[in-house]
């Protein structure tokens, strides 16, 4: 399973923006990376520039990878509606996306793990697959035989952010997608037009 394995903090420098939530490196060091530090002069950015740098961004806070991503956007140009904002919604739809939300794990990539390791079920069914797109009313749980787990207790008690699209009970240890997120109700940091004229050209 293909994903980005590399160093973190780069990438978030590379954005200006703490992508992979709170990071300490990237606080210390919040320009650009390169051999020059913050001193270096940077020239004017070209427009292709800015919207490649943004669907990289898209790319690396969801964890998908070029072929996945081109794929989604031809899903959401096909679908009626806001190209962009259906792109944004199918990447708030995965499952591994859905499970950090949620709080079961304080990242996307651990999220992506629990998935493939087999902690999560949809409606009842174990999926493994971190790219499942969920539908309004699926319920997400931690499979039973999870719910000991030390990295998920730990995460839900430090979890705090609350989404109007997810509910999640901490009794049951189950939540509902309760239905696709407006653009408003996505918090990322995410220009989505930059990326439909970059695919269009």
């Amino acid at each position: 399973m293909a994903r980005y394995t590399g160093p973190k903090t780069k990438i978030a420098r590379k954005f200006g923006e703490a992508i992979y939530g709170e990071d300490k490196s990237f606080e210390k060091r919040n320009y650009p990376p390169g051999q020059h530090g913050a001193n270096k002069r940077r020239g004017k950015k070209s427009e292709y520039a800015i919207q490649l740098m943004e669907k990289q961004k898209a790319k690396y806070t969801y964890g998908v990878l070029e072929k996945q991503f081109r794929n989604m956007f031809k899903k959401a140009t096909a679908a009626p509606g806001i190209t962009g904002e259906v792109l944004l919604q199918l990447c708030e739809s995965r499952l591994d996306n859905v499970v950090y939300r949620m709080g079961i794990s304080p990242s996307r990539s651990g999220a992506r793990q629990l998935v493939s390791h087999r902690h999560i079920t949809v409606n009842g069914e174990i999926v493994n697959v971190p790219s499942y797109q969920l539908k309004a009313g699926d319920v997400v749980a931690i499979r039973e035989k999870s719910k000991s787990l030390e990295a998920i207790d730990r995460s839900l008690s430090n979890s705090s952010a609350v989404y109007e699209w997810i509910t999640w009970n901490n009794e049951l240890k189950q939540g509902t997608y309760v239905s696709v997120p407006a653009r408003l109700q996505i918090p990322e940091n995410i220009n989505e037009q930059f990326i439909v004229e970059l695919y269009s050209k």
